[in-house]
Order: structure tokens, then C-alpha cells, then sequence
């Protein structure tokens, strides 16, 4: 085994490993979970996959968990600043040395299988976790749920927030066939529970294919949350709905669920910073759906915004910028750091003559020109998860 001492050169050695970044398929990964957990996983498991609203039911579960007596882990992607965000134990991070030693351990096991950054980190997880011997993992789906390699391990409970239109060059361009994939992390006998409220009739259909015990959560939550928006209180509902499944095994007090519901934090979703005389907002809305969420949360303290965006080629941009223009005054189209962005001259093509734009040469560049802007009182930072982390980078040095 070649020589990794940093958790730096491994992930700059995964990156390389394979030509694909994503490569949908369990036939590799499980091969090798297979070898690392014979027995499976020594912990119970949550699944946590839709379109929007993973990472916020995450952080409402782990919330509600957070003062029981109860080990918690949760592993979510991708990360904003630092990779050792994609791991939390209790809601505190993983340092380097623990995500090594779960790689170095899954090079043993690997013996010549290509595995792709992504099943490294789903594998890292589940040696982090239990290693720690934790009580519940709750896992998020990176990608659709059928053969994301988070689906090598069979869930107790599975969690679909939402299906809408993402990522169709893997999983179709319809409602029902990207419901389709995300019926997958259901299992046999076990409760899944949904929040969208239309769902498609592929879920229903494979969910009474494969005898999965499917619930709806239909009403948001009617109590105090941590997370701004009322679509977060479907989320909260969700998660709520979760840990009252669990109840029997893992039981926690209606206080507790309350007090979780009010500490949830994440970053990024819809986050409020003030500089200067301006109100900076952060959000990763970063397909059709999570815009037009962002909007409504835009529209109800109506001010004058711009925006500093930008977004991966393979979104739907035009109707991302179609929901948000009646909201936005001026345009600042950054480039980002990830090789599936859209280029900014590109980006700037899809505008028509009537949208005021201008072109940045950089985040740092485009934050500033933001902010001076004399006619707003507003900036509103989104359109992929990269757009928002070059801008955190720049904003916490400021």
C-alpha cells in the first residue's frame, strides 16, 4: 500500500483513482462492505435521501438526539469548507486521524476494486461510526438512492423529504422515474417515511412492490424551530415523526423533541450575515425547486437584492434564473471552483438584454462590487454548493 500520511494526500490520491467521480453502482462498493462488515453495520441506521431538505432533517434528528444518552452519527455531503464536515459524532466534527485510519482500512480490504471518492467516504462513515460505537447513524443519499453506495447498507428507518427535478442526466427527467430512484433506499417491512406532498406514483407503486411500511407526513410542525422558513417545519415534522419511530428503542422525552426542534442548526440554508450596511444571505438552492423556495423566503422581507451567482452546467439554469429575476435587481456571475460549472460568459448568454449583469473575474472581486452596490440593501449568495463555499472562504477572512 502505497504511503498516505495526510488526510490531504488521500483524498488528493482518491480523486485520481478513477476517472469518474460519480459512477452510479453497488456491484463494487458492496464488495467491499461486504469484506469490512460481514455481519453488517453494529448500529441502527437512517436513511436519509430526496431532492431538498436532507441536510435540515438531518440537523433536526440529530438535534432532538443531541442531549439524550443516546451516540449519534451523522454523515452528510458534500461539505462546505472542510471535508471532515461530510462526518459528526454528537455533533462534533472528526478530526483527520479518525478518517484515516477508516481509509487505511478500507485500502486493506479493497484489493484491486476501483472505488470512487464518494463510496470511500460512504465506507469511512460506517468505520468512523463504528468504531465510536455510536447508537444511530443517520446517513444522507448523495445521489438519487437506488445505487448510491449509501444503499450497501439496509436501513431501518428510510426518510424521503422531497422528489423534484435534479440531477436528470443520472435519473431521468421525470417525477416518476427520479421517484423511482428514490424509492430504492425502502426495504421490506421497514417504515419509510416522505414528506412530498405529490408524491409520484412510482414510490407508491414500488413501496407496495416491495412491502415497505410508507407513511406521509402532511402537517408541518406548529412549534418554535432553529431553522428560518416555513418549509423547514415540514422538515422538523419529518424528523419528528423519525425519532417517534424510534421511541421504543431509543425513547426521548416531548422536551427533548421540542428543545432539538429549536437548537437545529446547518449552514448555508437561507444564513443571515450583516456587513457593513448590507444583509448578506447564504444559500446552497442550487436546482428549480430549492430557487423557488428561496424566493418565497426572499419575497416575504421584500428589499432591494442583488446576487452573486453561479451554477453547474448540467442544472436547469434558465428556469433557475427565471424563478429568482423578479427578485433580483443585478446579476454578479462569479466563476467557481469545480470543473462541471457552467463559464461565466456562457452564464452570462442565458440573460436577456433587460437583466442587468456583470461579469467577475473572481468571488472576492464579485463580494466586493456586491456590497458597493449603491441601489441595495441586500446580497443574496447561490446557485451550487461551490458558489456558497468560495464565498464563506472569502467572507470569514473579512
Amino acid at each position: 500500500m502505497q504511503n498516505r500520511d495526510s488526510l490531504d494526500e488521500w483524498l488528493r490520491w482518491q480523486e485520481n483513482l478513477m476517472e469518474e467521480t460519480i459512477l452510479l453502482g453497488l456491484e463494487r462498493v458492496q464488495k467491499v462492505y461486504q469484506r469490512l462488515f460481514p455481519n453488517g453495520v453494529p448500529f441502527f441506521v437512517v436513511t436519509v435521501g430526496g431532492t431538498n431538505g436532507k441536510g435540515s432533517t438531518i440537523s433536526f434528528i440529530e438535534g432532538i438526539y443531541r442531549d439524550s444518552e443516546y451516540k449519534i452519527g451523522c454523515s452528510t455531503s458534500p461539505h462546505l469548507i472542510k471535508y471532515n464536515e461530510r462526518y459528526a459524532i454528537d455533533g462534533k466534527i472528526v478530526d483527520d486521524a479518525t478518517i484515516v485510519r477508516a481509509f487505511e482500512a478500507i485500502e486493506r480490504k479493497r484489493e484491486g476494486i476501483s472505488l470512487t471518492y464518494f463510496e470511500f467516504s460512504t465506507l469511512a462513515a460506517l468505520l468512523i461510526f463504528a468504531e465510536a460505537s455510536i447508537d444511530i447513524a443517520i446517513l444522507e443519499v448523495g445521489l438519487g438512492g437506488r445505487l448510491d453506495s449509501v444503499n450497501v447498507v439496509d436501513c431501518d428507518i428510510a426518510v424521503i423529504t422531497n422528489i423534484d427535478i435534479d440531477h436528470t442526466d443520472y435519473l431521468g427527467n421525470t417525477r416518476e422515474s427520479i421517484g423511482l430512484e428514490k424509492a430504492g433506499i425502502m426495504r421490506k417491512n421497514k417504515s419509510c417515511f416522505c414528506a412530498d406532498q405529490d408524491p409520484p406514483k412510482s414510490l407508491l407503486a414500488y413501496a407496495d412492490e416491495i412491502g415497505a411500511n410508507l407513511a406521509f407526513v402532511r402537517e408541518p410542525y406548529g412549534g418554535e424551530i432553529g431553522l428560518k422558513g416555513d418549509h423547514q417545519k415540514i422538515n422538523a415534522a419529518l424528523a419528528i415523526k423519525v425519532v417517534e419511530q424510534l421511541n421504543g428503542q431509543f425513547p426521548v422525552s416531548s422536551e427533548m423533541i421540542k428543545a432539538g426542534a429549536r437548537k437545529a442548526q446547518i449552514a448555508a440554508r437561507f444564513q443571515q450575515i450583516e456587513s457593513g450596511n448590507k444583509t448578506v444571505i447564504l444559500d446552497v438552492a442550487h436546482n428549480s425547486a430549492a430557487v423557488k423556495t428561496l424566493v418565497k423566503m426572499l419575497e416575504k422581507n421584500a428589499m432591494p437584492t442583488v446576487a452573486i451567482f453561479s451554477a453547474l452546467a448540467d442544472k436547469d439554469i434558465d428556469d433557475m434564473i427565471r424563478l429568482a429575476s423578479k427578485t433580483i435587481m443585478h446579476w454578479f456571475l462569479v466563476p467557481i471552483s469545480s470543473e462541471r460549472a457552467l463559464q461565466t460568459d456562457d452564464l452570462k448568454n442565458i440573460f436577456d438584454s433587460s437583466q442587468a449583469t456583470t461579469v467577475c473575474s473572481d468571488m472576492k472581486s464579485a463580494i466586493n462590487q456586491a456590497l458597493l452596490h449603491n441601489n441595495s440593501s441586500r446580497v443574496v449568495i447561490f446557485g451550487s454548493f461551490y458558489t456558497v463555499t468560495d464565498a464563506m472562504v472569502i467572507l470569514q477572512d473579512n
